[in-house]
């Protein structure tokens, strides 16, 4: 299975143990996997212009690193949303690669779909985990799981031994 991970951490220790893991455990399992750092790109959000739809044939009217992760979108099996918490959310940036999409409607192969969430608190993933299942359920993917981890957590043996267990068995 060719699965895309995409981490929207604009700072390299609040998801990299967790992507870590999981990448462990995938390629372990025989999968394949490619890491998009969305959260160090340049990503506008979408400006609902339309022109994807009208003119564009899909492509969307802005030209940023969006252009860099939407073959992974199109070409995936398998699509894992990495993020850290920002009050109560995922990332901006990646925020703004869910977003944008739009211009394709929904990722074209991708049968299934993961959530990797970091915060300091716990109890705060409310939010990006019903836009997860929202996501989900609208582009008819499978909801494979949610690992969240916050404060020590983060980088526990435990926790990354959990990962790598969910990623084999994908």
């Amino acid at each position: 299975m060719k699965i895309a991970v995409f981490n929207g951490s604009p700072r390299k220790e609040n998801t990299s143990a967790m992507v870590q893991a999981f990448r462990e455990g995938a390629k372990a399992a025989g999968h394949e996997v490619a890491e998009y750092q969305v959260g160090r790109m340049k990503i506008a959000g979408c400006m609902a212009c339309e022109y994807c739809h009208t003119k564009g044939e899909g492509a969307c009217v802005q030209k940023d690193d969006f252009e860099k992760i939407l073959p992974a979108y199109k070409e995936a099996d398998m699509i894992v949303f990495a993020s850290p918490i920002y009050y109560f959310v995922m990332s901006a940036q990646m925020e703004a690669a869910i977003q944008r999409l739009y211009c394709i409607g929904k990722p074209l192969k991708a049968k299934k779909g993961a959530l990797l969430l970091s915060s300091h608190s716990p109890g705060v993933y409310d939010a990006a985990i019903a836009q997860f299942k929202g996501f989900t359920a609208y582009v008819n993917m499978e909801n494979a799981g949610v690992i969240t981890a916050h404060g020590d957590e983060n980088k526990s043996d435990s926790k990354m031994n959990e990962i790598r267990d969910f990623a084999k068995k994908l």
